[in-house]
């Protein structure tokens, strides 16, 4: 199934830097120090993506890390303000657990992956995570379960069905 690439001129789209951190290669003359940067970008509508930028300077890696993000716009398929099903999402050693909750719940969340769900326009979901915290395969891992969402609608398009049919 080819996924549909999304034009992110069109979104009104909010950022949030997860993270920044100081790489450090050692060269014969002594250190190079560089930045490298984590960022989500979404419209609180549906879109979210990931990107990541390296500059000599924090501002640089950003604005990189912001343009990365919108080359890897994604549709988070919703029921409401919760998702359709429970998931879990693997990249590396992280794994999160994404549950759909009642409405009135919040986004209960920890870490790097709340800044996602918050982003992706989710209102009512819970989140957990297993294995490692590292907020980059956290978010890595909770794109990994968004993407994998399904739509009563699309697995009745699947099998060829209605959606009466499946719901029963």
């Amino acid at each position: 199934m080819r996924r549909k690439l999304i034009d992110a001129r069109q979104l009104d789209l909010q950022e949030k830097v997860v993270e920044v951190r100081r790489v450090t290669k050692v060269v014969k003359g002594g250190r190079n120090f560089r930045f490298a940067a984590l960022v989500v970008v979404g419209d609180e509508n549906g879109h979210v993506g990931i990107g990541s930028g390296k500059a000599m300077e924090v501002p640089d890696a950003i604005r990189k890390a912001v343009e990365d993000a919108k080359k890897n716009l994604i549709k988070v398929p919703m029921v409401g303000t919760t998702i359709p099903h429970e998931v879990i999402g693997h990249f590396g050693a992280g794994r999160i657990i994404i549950m759909p909750a009642q409405e009135g719940t919040g986004v209960i969340a920890g870490g790097a992956a709340r800044d996602l769900l918050e982003l992706a326009g989710l209102k009512d979901v819970r989140a957990k995570c297993l294995g490692t915290r590292n907020p980059r395969n956290l978010v890595n891992a909770t794109i990994e379960g968004l993407k994998s969402l399904k739509t009563a609608e699309d697995v009745a398009a699947l099998r060829g069905k209605k959606v009466e049919d499946l719901l029963g």
